[in-house]
């Protein structure tokens, strides 16, 4: 039978839900859109939250897609937020701008869209054929090799039918704005008095004078890309974190690149030091030569006990660079997402993103679970403040009380104490290790992501309002109302008792499950509290697991990662193209005796 011939595979065919959320759309021109204002186009719907490094890289890999196919499909983004800042409309604009999202975005601060769609994690993508019907919906990142094969195939059947619309979307660009930096990362003191900012969103180093206003130079052609050289040749994609080395120069996280660069201040040039220019995937490599070594959105950098520190965002780790042979390695952490003490190989991270060195510590700010930890220079990882991924606020006082939402930056002070940018409380924290108490030094700041010490003043990094703000470090905290807060999220009832968890992995068209070295799926099952599970928790093969809840624990998370690697089911190729697809959730949960006694969890839908 010929291509020609060949019947169009059947999928299921489930009537879309419409488009609904309270904060409206962004990059329309202020236009709203229905499921009928797009039909007779593809559309995949990205449930995102501008926290997620796993939704960025979703946004990151959707890229491509949307310029080859243009004219066929529309992306559209349905931001379903997890923390309170979230949920505010400007911090939404903010973020569509910030991580040059160029589709439109549907800001639904509710979860109405969310729940409609009976989305459990972020990201996931939902794809809907031009007759208004969903055929695909995918959990976690990874996926868009698969998206775009079926998107060809609804491209073909459409046409065939006359029910393909080509045309432009309706995206509409926003007028830019034009501030000398635009949502800036991170900021570092030169040993010349000035301060060199990683201008994020505009793909730029920017050194400022000591005033931190006016622009000495500009390093970077401030457009996406990976290229070394001169100042005005090279290219970063949203960088972030900056360390000044013994030598003078300074190591730049090039965030989006997946790759650490050298910059000479004194000659102006830019190397690549590690990284390929592509994303770490499960099965990689984790040690050997820099620049042979993937790696995945590095966050930060801190130089500390003769190496680089990477907060490995992307991952959940602690990676460590060598100058000396030129290589990196992991340093600390599992992969796996959460808050876990202990030593450097068995410690959970979430979303690492802020680092401090001192002699005797470093730093860290885990943005995910709202926490500030630190790393021993036997590699022990302990925390200071934060309980976990879904508890967050903003409240001073005794650490293991204390209250942090999203810090994105740490910053040693002169006595031993630190300061933590509390990106989402729009504050600057102080953690005293001395008394155990966390104070806060100031407010209204807008997303502060970074601070630098400048003599008896503090430089803060306000990313949100396109500055660097001095402060004078008060003597005495600022006091504030305390808030706490739990993430918004959908709770779902269980039975007590017996729960059979089931994780649904289908591979996608054309390929097959990878078992040519061993089982190709794992599921790691956690709970908060612990309590919860009687039995059923850790690491296993099977994607299905019996779990055991105890009746007396009548709420809490059940901490869900699975993960399944397939290949390209081509008995001709001898070097197959394989792809490992990861999801991490956290489900709430609440137990209620006529509930069901099965929990169903999809990890890829199908793309055929």
């Amino acid at each position: 039978m010929s291509n020609q011939e060949r019947p169009v595979p059947r999928r299921p065919r489930v009537r879309a839900p419409e488009l609904t959320g309270k904060g409206g759309w962004l990059n329309t021109g202020g236009q709203p859109y229905t499921l009928a204002d797009l039909r007779g186009r593809i559309v995949i719907l990205d449930f995102w939250t501008f926290c997620c490094i796993n939704c960025l890289h979703v946004l990151d890999e959707l890229r491509e897609l949307e310029e080859k196919h243009r004219d066929t499909a529309v992306v559209i983004g349905v931001h379903s937020p997890k923390f309170v800042h979230e949920a505010e409309h400007q911090a939404v604009v903010d973020a569509v701008e910030r991580y040059g999202v160029e589709h439109p975005v549907l800001d639904d601060p509710g979860l109405a869209t969310w729940q409609q769609y009976a989305v459990r994690a972020w990201p996931t993508l939902v794809v809907i054929d031009p007759e208004g019907y969903v055929v695909a919906q995918h959990a976690g990142e990874g996926h868009v090799h698969a998206i775009e094969r079926l998107v060809g195939e609804l491209e073909a059947e459409h046409s065939a039918k006359g029910t393909l619309r080509r045309g432009d979307g309706p995206y509409v660009a926003p007028e830019p704005e034009p501030t000398v930096l635009r949502f800036p990362g991170k900021a570092l003191s030169l040993p010349s008095g000035n301060f060199l900012v990683s201008d994020t969103t505009r793909h730029q180093l920017v050194e400022l004078a000591a005033d931190g206003e006016s622009v000495v130079r500009r390093i970077g052609q401030g457009s996406r890309g990976l290229t070394d050289g001169s100042a005005d040749r090279v290219r970063f994609q949203e960088p972030q974190g900056l360390a000044l080395l013994p030598d003078g120069s300074v190591v730049v996280a090039d965030t989006v690149n997946h790759a650490l660069r050298r910059f000479d201040p004194e000659t102006g040039r830019t190397t690549t030091l590690a990284g390929t220019g592509f994303q770490w995937m499960q099965g990689e490599a984790t040690a050997g030569p820099g620049c042979e070594v993937k790696l995945s959105s590095p966050w930060d950098v801190a130089w500390w006990q003769g190496k680089v520190w990477i907060a490995m965002a992307g991952v959940h780790q602690l990676w460590a660079y060598d100058p000396q042979d030129g290589t990196v390695a992991v340093a600390a952490g599992t992969t796996n997402e959460g808050l876990v003490d202990g030593p450097a190989g068995e410690a959970w991270f979430a979303q690492p993103s802020g680092l401090a060195a001192t002699p005797e510590r470093l730093w860290l700010a885990d943005s995910e679970t709202s926490a500030l930890r630190w790393v021993e220079p036997d590699g022990s990882v302990h925390t200071a403040v934060g309980t976990g991924l879904f508890d967050f606020g903003h409240r001073d006082g005794a650490a293991e009380q204390a209250l942090l939402q999203h810090p994105l930056g740490v910053t040693a002070l002169p006595d031993g104490s630190v300061a933590v940018s509390d990106t989402y409380n729009h504050a600057l924290r102080r953690y005293d290790p001395a008394t155990g108490e966390v104070t806060t030094l100031a407010t209204d700041l807008r997303e502060p992501s970074d601070a630098v010490l400048a003599g008896d003043d503090i430089v803060v990094v306000e990313s949100a309002r396109h500055r660097l703000t001095r402060l004078r470090l008060p003597d005495e905290a600022v006091k504030v109302a305390e808030v706490a807060h739990r993430t918004q999220r959908k709770v779902t009832e269980v039975a007590p008792g017996r729960l059979e968890l089931d994780v649904i992995f289908q591979a996608p068209a054309g390929q097959k499950l990878d078992t040519r070295y061993g089982p190709s799926t794992r599921l790691l099952v956690s709970a908060t509290p612990p309590e919860l599970l009687c039995s059923g928790e850790g690491a296993g093969t099977d994607l299905s697991r019996a779990l055991e809840l105890d009746p007396a624990v009548p709420e809490g998370v059940l901490h869900v990662s699975a993960m399944a690697a397939s290949c390209d089911d081509d008995p001709d190729n001898a070097y197959p193209a394989c792809h490992v697809h990861q999801q991490d959730w956290g489900v709430p949960v609440r137990l209620t005796e006529a509930a069901a006694d099965r929990l169903s969890l999809v990890l890829a839908g199908m793309d055929a």
